[in-house]
């Protein structure tokens, strides 16, 4: 394999059919590419599924093929390879103390409550806590093995909407990379077999980030990166996916804050490794983790992830309600002057990314206003407030955008310029993680469940 074969993103090998481990999917590799999800916001990071024929309507009862209890709790998503769902939990509760964002509020009271309510940071000190990794069949929700580890070493202070399991997982067929919110780290093969561990809490600093550690493990080629953005000290980090020894760190200095998702994406001169961090947007490297070029952000303490389409970067920076933008790749240092195409100043998600669709930019936040954005010029097309409130970001297929709730309605819009609501399909359970999509269907995790939508 050539150097820049080897250094190519889980996405684009993906979209090439490069899938040599039948053998390790019980005999059957996937059909096609549509049909893997195999990290935070699926192929490519963005969120879109080349699939037709997804789901509309459902219900507990109707269009559901089948569900599965969850060994814990969490806010990950889950993945998808081949005939293989996989999904992180953490079993054992913890203590509600003061301190939670206004924004970010209980799930049992109404909307108007939602929006003015204080919630409460939970700490992971009080008793035992258990990180599972659980692997189901796709086709039939038969849980085929658990993987459990205590969680050890120093534990953070968590928001109560999420806990340790709030990281979602990547695979790349061969193995399964399972992060957790104190730094434990795991890969295990497609049996659910050691292949090795690392605790980052132990062994850099402890993971100790404003409302806990959100941001999941992306691949490239045979690197592992992590962005590991603590009060105490904040850095990324590269790891060799089939031993996990460090290839290379790169120090961010302290007090950096971000719980986004740092995604690769095509620049001019090659692969960018994009984060949406406290105060700007930095790229780097991802075979040498040198920094290339940053922007100004405004913000602190961003949650959504970037995303690239046709040469174009979308972002949103939307603590309360604020902006949203478009960048070019590529350039070295300071790009903000000569790259930021435009910047829109309100209307961004605060938690959930942006999803692309067909020109368009869609957007929730946890107040329940969905906005729809020209992608070209960011002018707004249409906002929509509906009686909902959204953590989980929006994926799309089909035409369809897909709009999860957390009391568990999955709103069904028609993807265009107007506010077409096609369906309201609920769950009654309380959702955080995003859904996934593969094989005709949609993968929805709540608190307890894993479900599975579609014929």
């Amino acid at each position: 394999m050539t150097t820049d074969a080897a250094r190519r993103s889980i996405a684009t090998r993906v979209a090439l059919s490069v899938l040599t481990t039948a053998g390790l999917l019980g005999g059957a590799a996937p059909e096609a590419a549509g049909q893997n999800w195999p990290q935070w916001r699926g192929p490519s990071s963005v969120g879109i599924s080349p699939e037709s024929d997804l789901p509309t309507r459902w219900s507990a009862t109707e269009n559901m093929a089948w569900r599965a209890p969850l060994a814990g709790l969490g806010a990950s998503s889950p993945i998808v390879w081949g005939d293989r769902v996989f999904v992180t939990s953490q079993i054992g509760s913890a203590r509600v103390a003061p301190g939670s964002h206004p924004q970010l509020a209980r799930d049992n009271r109404s909307l108007a409550e939602r929006e003015s309510a204080i919630g409460g940071r939970r700490s992971a000190s009080e008793g035992e806590i258990w990180l599972v990794v659980e692997a189901f069949r796709r086709s039939d929700g038969r849980r085929l093995w658990q993987y459990r580890t205590e969680a050890t070493g120093p534990l953070p202070e968590l928001h109560e909407k999420h806990n340790l399991a709030t990281p979602t997982p990547v695979t790349d067929g061969e193995r399964v990379y399972a992060w957790f919110g104190n730094g434990q780290i795991v890969a295990l093969d497609m049996e659910g077999r050691v292949v090795w561990t690392r605790h980052l809490g132990i062994e850099y600093s402890p993971f100790e980030a404003q409302w806990g550690h959100g941001s999941s493990p992306t691949l490239h080629g045979d690197r592992l990166l992590l962005l590991c953005d603590h009060l105490p000290s904040s850095y990324l980090l590269a790891l060799d996916a089939r031993t996990g020894r460090e290839r290379w760190k790169a120090d961010r200095g302290e007090g950096r804050v971000s719980h986004s998702t740092p995604v690769v994406i095509p620049g001019p001169e090659g692969d960018e490794l994009l984060v949406n961090s406290s105060e700007r947007i930095d790229v780097y490297d991802p075979a040498t983790g040198t920094l290339l070029w940053y922007a100004d952000g405004d913000r602190q303490t961003p949650i959504p992830s970037a995303v690239f389409h046709e040469g174009r970067i979308y972002m949103s920076r939307g603590y309360r309600n604020s902006d949203y933008m478009a960048i070019r790749p590529g350039g070295r240092g300071d790009v903000t002057k000569t790259h930021i195409e435009w910047r829109a100043p309100s209307g961004a998600s605060y938690v959930p990314s942006i999803v692309y669709y067909d020109g368009l930019l869609y957007m929730t936040n946890e107040i329940g206003i969905v906005t729809c954005a020209d992608a070209r010029s960011g002018e707004r097309v249409w906002q929509r407030r509906l009686d909902s409130v959204f953590f989980a970001s929006p994926v799309a297929g089909d035409g369809k955008i897909y709009l999860v709730s957390e009391t568990g309605e999955t709103i069904v819009l028609r993807a265009g310029r107007e506010p077409d609501v096609l369906a309201r399909n609920d769950l009654a359970e309380r959702f955080i993680a995003s859904p996934a999509i593969a094989n005709g269907r949609l993968f929805l995790r709540s608190d307890r469940t894993l479900f599975a939508v579609g014929n």
